[in-house]
């Protein structure tokens, strides 16, 4: 047998494929890791199939102990991936064929590489959907541990990177929970339109074998099968879904990467990261550089590529099934590596972040965070909000000009501003007051921070 005849479509050719050619179409080098999946199809596919006649229990015996045997052998890194057989599917079968004879043969019987691949890949990404999922939980818990520990911790809150009001570090804590919430959510909403089996739909058009596609996907695990085999061979909006939400994920987890940097430097000096997720320099030795969340960072805009490279990838295919689309497993793939690991270190480090409590509140003092609360204040006291506005400014120009924060001032000071000020202004200005006030669900206040928490705990627990 010549390696043109080896192929399994090789009767249509006259020509063996040119070397070179034969390298750039393969995609084995990369889709191999589908293995258990597709074995997982096909023992799915040939139990089918002896169900409805086409092959005897003996030969579906015979091809589940094969694709036993093949699984094994790639587990133990024996098995020999070639190019010339160009891809996972048809490395399987021919392996498969030479350890069980004819009846390998009759494996592919009513189905095609396409339905194959895209279940392939649907069976894959539901896997890693679940198992990035439990690392998305695990960094949660480690936020809602760290909000409960810190919910009483003052720090200055910042809308322009300036000083705003004062807010607590387990309240700034809930708000990377709730954004990783709802991250997780997608993931979830996303994983129901994976888990549709494609199985069935061969080439494009169907079969015409008597096949029952329900007990497939019932063997498989899946919700229910693909309506129209055109749609379920060719397109991988399921694909690009999840890497949407993943780039979603990591402009989350991007954001989250600048605060710590920001708040790991000498100028803040907000947090200590262990030095396990550090790295020192080559020639300064003071420096503890926070390469964790900085290369957290830089994987965001890798992420988004793929994400780019799956929409500009579909946008040009007519139906259905086309070469392009072996170009969407190596972003897919990437994507979910990055993601899971980006997600694990993160969880790691954030259970071990060391919070400078005396720093922060320090700084939340020098920025007068407390503003909003006089001007509160002077509301309250019957002064109409654009003025009391304008006091406030005028206040913390002064406070500006001599060095003090507005709690800092004597009464007299503050006095001259407006007669709307009294002795009792200073219950506003401190920090723990000014947190406190913002007593209601969604606050910053202490209270509100550890109800949130249990909230939280109850739904990771649903």
């Amino acid at each position: 047998m010549t390696e043109q005849q080896s192929k399994p479509w090789a009767g249509r050719f006259t020509e063996p494929t040119d070397a070179f050619v034969e390298a750039f179409t393969a995609s084995v080098g990369f889709d191999q890791r589908l293995y258990r999946h597709d074995i997982e199809g096909s023992r799915a596919h040939a139990q089918m199939l002896t169900h409805i006649g086409v092959l005897t229990q003996a030969e579906c015996d015979s091809i589940l102990s094969g694709l036993d045997k093949v699984a094994a052998e790639i587990a133990a890194g024996e098995f020999q991936w070639s190019v010339s057989l160009e891809d996972v599917h048809m490395n399987i079968e021919a392996r498969l064929t030479q350890l069980i004879g004819d009846a390998g043969k009759k494996l592919h019987t009513g189905r095609s590489r396409n339905d194959q691949v895209a279940t392939d890949i649907r069976l894959y990404l539901r896997e890693e959907i679940d198992a990035i999922g439990a690392e998305l939980r695990r960094l949660q818990e480690a936020l809602i541990a760290l909000a409960e520990r810190e919910a009483d911790t003052i720090m200055p809150g910042f809308t322009h990177l300036q000083v705003a009001q004062p807010v607590t570090f387990g309240h700034h804590m809930m708000a990377w929970f709730e954004m990783l919430q709802r991250d997780a959510q997608r993931l979830v909403d996303c994983r129901k339109r994976v888990n549709i089996m494609p199985l069935g739909s061969a080439a494009l058009a169907g079969t015409s074998y008597p096949i029952d596609r329900e007990m497939t996907a019932r063997l498989l695990g899946f919700d229910g099968v693909t309506e129209n085999s055109l749609d379920a061979v060719s397109d991988r909006d399921f694909a690009i879904e999840f890497c949407a939400a993943a780039a979603l994920l990591m402009t989350h987890l991007s954001r989250f990467s600048e605060e710590l940097i920001l708040w790991a430097s000498a100028q803040f000096d907000f947090v200590d990261i262990p030095d396990s997720f550090c790295t020192g320099s080559s020639i300064m030795p003071q420096k503890k550089n926070p390469d964790v969340p900085e290369l957290v960072r830089g994987k965001t805009g890798r992420i988004n590529g793929h994400l780019i490279c799956l929409l500009t990838l579909m946008k040009g295919q007519p139906l259905a099934y086309n070469k392009d689309n072996q170009e969407d497993k190596e972003p897919l793939f990437d994507t979910i590596d990055n993601l899971r690991g980006c997600l694990k270190v993160y969880a790691d480090m954030m259970a071990t972040l060391q919070v400078k409590r005396d720093n922060m509140e320090r700084a939340a003092i020098q920025g007068f965070s407390t503003a909003t609360d006089l001007a509160d204040y002077l509301v309250r006291n019957g002064v109409p909000f654009r003025d009391a506005h304008e006091v406030v400014g005028k206040a913390v120009r002064h406070g500006v000009e001599s060095g003090k924060d507005l709690g800092e001032m004597a009464f007299e000071e503050l006095a001259q501003f407006s007669d709307a000020i009294h002795e009792d202004v200073f219950d506003v200005l401190t920090l723990r007051g000014s947190v406190s006030a913002r007593d209601h669900i969604g606050g910053t206040a202490p209270a509100q921070v550890r109800a949130a928490v249990a909230r939280a705990r109850q739904r990771l627990q649903g």
